[in-house]
């Protein structure tokens, strides 16, 4: 009797392994990520090219994964390539793309008088938790809803680097990534870089979480706070534009208007002009160059 009694129990235990996945609900992602997900695409926030194309689904291990991934290459019509493809779902693309568009191209402008052309991250999606600690509740890169940016290149080879910059010798680049870094908390929900904890002294890490709304929008979380001045970009060498071209041709369609026998000439009337007391071979050459623009 004790036999069978075990033998049922073990079988039942068995059995509740292999239907565990019917008796113990598969954990599923917040319905807000769907949401956002589909809105942005039926939007258009994000244009498909050569450089953002839609990729398979991504369901597990556990609730990591999204929808409608999107495996991205390059930002600005492939003007602005990462440093490998990344896969990240649309409303991350869409914020990005308007930070780089409204933020970090107009900043570099000013800073270095040249565009970005590269951004060197370190990853989008990744199927982990909060700082890679177990135990910790999953991060927005499980849902490829963040990135992870370590710098910047410009056009003409430049490499603008968190680690280096953000306090090193240099008060330009480190002013673009305080300034890139700060205006961002517009833009992302999550806002963190160096200053915030010692793993993020190498890289900004920008995310759509949801942390809550209120009456005025989303709540966001940015670390270590904007600072409210930044040193002023460098001003012009003489504060002037470049001086136009000299018109020379002014002086050839003059010329022929002042015959070199009848004497000096208004260069525009076309008037005699007194001698002025001045007399010989060279008086009609003296007073026309006088009266022609200057």
């Amino acid at each position: 009797m004790k036999r069978s009694a075990f033998v049922a129990a073990a079988l039942l235990a068995s059995l509740g392994i292999v239907a565990g996945c019917s008796w113990f609900p598969h954990e599923r992602r917040a319905a807000w990520r769907l949401r956002d997900e589909e809105s942005c695409l039926g939007r258009g926030l994000v244009k498909f090219s050569t450089y953002i194309r839609p990729a398979r689904a991504i369901d597990g291990p556990g609730m990591c994964g999204l929808e409608h991934p999107l495996r991205v290459t390059a930002f600005s019509d492939g003007q602005v390539p990462l440093t490998k493809p990344e896969t990240m779902d649309c409303p991350m693309a869409s914020a990005l793309q308007t930070w780089i568009d409204g933020i970090v191209q107009p900043a570099a402008l000013a800073r270095f008088g040249q565009r970005v052309t590269g951004i060197h991250e370190f990853g989008a999606y990744s199927c982990r938790p909060v700082n890679n600690t177990p135990g910790n509740p999953y991060s927005e890169h499980a849902f490829g809803n963040a990135i992870d940016i370590a710098g910047f290149k410009l056009a003409d080879g430049t490499e603008v680097n968190v680690l280096r910059d953000w306090g090193g010798p240099d008060p330009q680049r480190s002013a673009f990534l305080r300034e890139v870094h700060g205006a961002a908390c517009g833009r992302f929900r999550t806002v963190l870089g160096p200053g915030f904890n010692a793993l993020h002294a190498n890289h900004f890490h920008f995310d759509l979480g949801m942390h809550g709304r209120t009456t005025t929008g989303y709540v966001t979380f940015c670390r270590p706070t904007p600072p409210k001045s930044l040193l002023p970009p460098p001003a012009p060498a003489d504060g002037l534009p470049p001086a136009p071209p000299l018109p020379m041709e002014v002086d050839a369609k003059l010329a022929p208007r002042i015959s070199p026998d009848a004497g000096p000439r208004h260069a525009f009337t076309d008037a005699p002009l007194p001698l002025m007391g001045i007399s010989g071979d060279g008086a009609a050459a003296d007073y026309r160059a006088l009266s022609l623009p200057n």
